[in-house]
């Protein structure tokens, strides 16, 4: 077994027992490898090992790595674009990619919606919150959640999915799991009002447990699966 082969059965243990702690099913959690400045030789490693989900942060590379194995016939991936998306950049993400987890403003949506191509299904989207209000980082706050949520599932091109969050960093398990909750209460809110609202995308490698027990369906795990990353060849 490779070390990335290695890498993703410790992951997916750790999901499972994580899981079987709260109660929950390890099926419920969706493993998301992220894949951001890693050669396509990387994600074949992974693909091997039986992983099909990949996370992407930047347009450009993660429409390279989308094309080769499309073109080279690998079939039964699922690409999601998980990184700050700028006007511009829609297109590429529209037309390539099956997922947008950083939808935080109506343009944006818009955009994407009017750019995927007929022949595609609707690209699924997550609006993104800023769950800590930190200044650095994308997002709506849980207030704006409902307003924009109304107004992208009139929009015929995408379908909205659910939630992400990036929170703060944070050692702390309970304030870790009280971050959580608010995200998977909002979350839950959601869900009743939108028939196709399954997905809550929240935790990585250091808050995953806590992110589980509060409620997420998707963990976005990189370097614990990759190894650490170089991020000058990105």
């Amino acid at each position: 077994m490779n070390d990335i082969a290695h890498n993703l059965a410790q992951v997916r243990e750790k999901i499972s027992a994580a899981a079987s702690r709260c109660g929950r099913a390890s099926e419920e959690v969706t493993l998301l490898a992220v894949s951001k400045t890693k050669p396509a030789s990387a994600v074949a490693e992974a693909i091997n090992a039986g992983q099909r989900a990949f996370g992407e942060n930047y347009v450009q590379e993660g429409v390279e790595k989308v094309r080769h194995f499309r073109e080279a016939g690998t079939e039964g991936l699922t690409w999601h674009f998980i990184g700050p998306l700028q006007s511009n950049k829609s297109r590429l993400v529209a037309e390539h990619f099956d997922w947008c987890h950083t939808v935080d403003r109506l343009r944006i949506a818009t955009r994407l919606s009017e750019q995927r191509p007929p022949h595609l299904p609707p690209l699924n989207v997550l609006i993104q919150v800023n769950i800590s209000d930190e200044a650095s980082k994308s997002g709506v706050s849980l207030a704006e959640v409902d307003a924009l949520a109304d107004a992208i599932v009139e929009l015929k091109g995408v379908t909205l999915r659910g939630l992400m969050a990036i929170p703060a960093p944070e050692s702390d398990y309970v304030r870790q799991f009280a971050v959580a909750g608010q995200m998977a209460v909002a979350f839950t809110r959601l869900k009743a009002r939108y028939p196709t609202v399954d997905t809550l995308s929240l935790g990585m490698s250091d808050d995953m447990d806590a992110a589980i027990a509060a409620g997420s369906t998707m963990v976005r795990i990189g370097t614990a699966i990759f190894g650490v990353r170089d991020y000058t060849k990105k």
